[in-house]
């Protein structure tokens, strides 16, 4: 199907006019080329290879979107749920997709905790045990490299 080509929108006769949509082309080669080499193309993928691969990717996903849309439409938000729905009886990718779910909530609470940390260290009490244990150290390296020199 081409850009140009209505598409008919999801549990309705009426179409999606894709003229109006004029999008930007070659805006994911460069992560779709390594993508391809990764599933076993050739390092450097014909060009035509690639506008094909992005003009069915971003087909699917604007198809995936509209019809998502629909379901979220009557309580007027998109979710995330949404397009879980929309891919329920594709096991491999409903399960990837909540993998990667799972492991954004893992890294939002990792980075929440690190800066809670940061937080600690920067009040002034942390800061003032901390430098006095840096102080300490620093100290006593410099005392063995004195004593290591006065043996040559």
């Amino acid at each position: 199907m081409s850009n140009s080509a209505a598409r008919p929108k999801a549990g309705s006769s009426q179409p999606y006019e894709m003229t109006s949509l004029k999008r930007k082309r070659g805006v994911f080669q460069k992560d779709l080329q390594h993508m391809m080499y990764g599933f076993g193309d050739d390092t450097n993928p014909l060009p035509e290879t690639v506008a094909l691969v992005e003009d069915i990717v971003v087909e699917y996903v604007t198809d995936l979107a509209h019809k998502a849309q629909d379901i979220g439409s009557n309580r007027g938000k998109l979710t995330v749920e949404d397009f879980l729905y929309q891919i329920r009886k594709h096991f491999p990718k409903l399960n990837r997709c909540r993998e990667l779910l799972s492991m954004q909530e893992e890294v939002k609470q990792a980075k929440k905790a690190f800066e809670m940390d940061v937080e600690k260290l920067a009040s002034s009490d942390m800061r003032n045990k901390i430098f006095d244990r840096c102080t300490g150290q620093l100290i006593l390296m410099l005392r063995r490299t004195i004593k290591e020199t006065e043996k040559y």
